[in-house]
Formats: C-alpha cells, sequence, structure tokens
C-alpha cells in the first residue's frame, strides 16, 4: 500500500525550504507514488497560504517547455506555477542587476514574456491567441532547484513552486494589427543566443518551447482548463512561456546578455550581485 499524501505538510516542508534557502530530498524519494496530480494540490495549498500571507500574484510560469532538455533532466511534460509582484522585476532600459541571495542552485533562463490584453481562448491558431497579447517582451526566468543536484521528478519540481525563482523582463514591444501576423510567423524560427560576458554559452529556436512560445500559451490554457484548483488566465497577467535555450548555472559578478535575433525584441542585460 503507497503513503498517502499530506498536502499540507509537504506545503509547510517546502515553504520553510523556500524562506529558509535551504535544500531537502525529492518527495519522490520518500513518496514513490506522489505524482503530477498531487503536486498540483500542494502547489495550490502553497499559493493558498500566500495569497493569504499578502503576496501578490501576477501571472503564470511554464516550466519544462523545452523539449530539448527534457532527457537532461528526466522531465518530460511542461508544468505551470504563479509568478508574484514581488519576484517579477522590469529592467531599466533593457539592464538590471539581482541579487541571488534569495535562491537555491540558480539558473538562468533566457524565454518569450507575454502580457495578455484578454484571457486565450483555446486554440493552437497563433494569431488568435497573439490577439489576447498586450505585448511581447524579452526575460530571464531564475529557476531554483531545492532538491540537489537538480535531480528530481516531475511531481516534485512542479511542487516546488514551479522551480520559480525570479523573472526579469526587458523592453515591451506591442502588439497590433500592424505586427502580429509577423511575430506569430517568426516566434518558431527566431534564433536565441544566450552570453555570459563576451562568450556565447548556447543557442536556440524558438520552436524548442512546445514549437512556438504561442503554442506554450495554447498548452497553459488547456492544463489550466483540467487543474479547477487554479484559476484560468485573466487579462493583466505576465505569461514567462519557458526557456528557449537550456538552463545554466549563474554566480554573483556575473553579467549575462540575451539576443533574441530574428524575433524584433531587444535583448535583456542582467548582471548578479
Amino acid at each position: 500500500m503507497s503513503t498517502p499524501v499530506d498536502v499540507t505538510v509537504l506545503a509547510t516542508r517546502l515553504i520553510d525550504a523556500y524562506d529558509g534557502v535551504t535544500s531537502l530530498p525529492p518527495i519522490t524519494a520518500s513518496l514513490p507514488a506522489f505524482d503530477v496530480a498531487a503536486a498540483y494540490d500542494v502547489l495550490a495549498e502553497i499559493e493558498r497560504r500566500r495569497i493569504g500571507a499578502g503576496w501578490r500574484p501576477v501571472g503564470r510560469k511554464i516550466g519544462f517547455t523545452n523539449r530539448t532538455i527534457w532527457p537532461r533532466y528526466g522531465v518530460y511534460q511542461p508544468m505551470a506555477a504563479r509568478i508574484w509582484s514581488h519576484t517579477v522585476h522590469c529592467a531599466d532600459e533593457g539592464c538590471a542587476t539581482l541579487s541571488l541571495a534569495p535562491f537555491v542552485r540558480p539558473r538562468i533562463e533566457p524565454e518569450v514574456v507575454f502580457k495578455l490584453a484578454a484571457a486565450p481562448p483555446a486554440t493552437d491558431d497563433p494569431l488568435a491567441l497573439l490577439a489576447a497579447v498586450e505585448w511581447i517582451a524579452p526575460g530571464f526566468e531564475i529557476v531554483q532547484s531545492h532538491f540537489p543536484d537538480w535531480k528530481f521528478a516531475a511531481a516534485d519540481c512542479t511542487a516546488a513552486f514551479g522551480l520559480h525563482g525570479a523573472l526579469v523582463v526587458g523592453t515591451p514591444l506591442r502588439l497590433d494589427a500592424s505586427n502580429r501576423a509577423t511575430l506569430a510567423a517568426r516566434l518558431p524560427e527566431f534564433q536565441l543566443t544566450l552570453r555570459r560576458g563576451d562568450a556565447v554559452i548556447d543557442r536556440g529556436v524558438g520552436a524548442n518551447v512546445l514549437d512556438s512560445p504561442a503554442l506554450a500559451l495554447a498548452h497553459l490554457v488547456r492544463s489550466l482548463a483540467a487543474l479547477p484548483q487554479f484559476p484560468p488566465l485573466a487579462p493583466g497577467e505576465v505569461i514567462t512561456t519557458g526557456t528557449v535555450t537550456d538552463a545554466w548555472p549563474v554566480a554573483p559578478g556575473e553579467t549575462w546578455r540575451s539576443d533574441y535575433g530574428s524575433l524584433g525584441i531587444e535583448g535583456l542585460v542582467l548582471t548578479f550581485a
């Protein structure tokens, strides 16, 4: 017989690790039957407590949308979690500085960020999805793993805040009838270059992200429809769609840069303190 999952105990354990900037063993190490459905129940309890404590949700992150990195982490499906007013930072003219002190084993992920003008429809039509988007922007998500060596199962990282640490958002480009079709076509094709200092660390293409960041948004719409413990997407939410490259370890004193190539948005410069 499998050990029952105590949602409240697991939520407390993960919150303590987050707030204490500490590590803990993967939940699945002691509870092999812990699955993604149970993980979302734990995440819902965490988010309920955070909102009760005054945290203000401002959007969602989608993780593991980049299929090229699934074998590296042993996670073969996307996940979603809330992002918060105090974890989202706006760069000043494309440049920002961020302290790494609050994070455990932080890594950087260059992403495409959307702000919603309306609730997106349940469709895989990129133009219809982008019609619900107010703007598109570059982003660096700082992800973290409270589990040693970045070793976990899908259920572990889903419950652990979706691995979200922070999101730095760059200069937005407003969408309208004059550029929406062009962006829909470029989102799967653009090449992103990630640099540490002047050295190229990684490159990726938009299609890595569930064939297009717009289709990652579609996946999120469908996923939330099957998760009644979480609200559907609403106008004003900021959505970060998942890393275009692999996630890379970062350290204080480093400066990282992103270039979005033909997508037509400015990259970001982020220095870590």
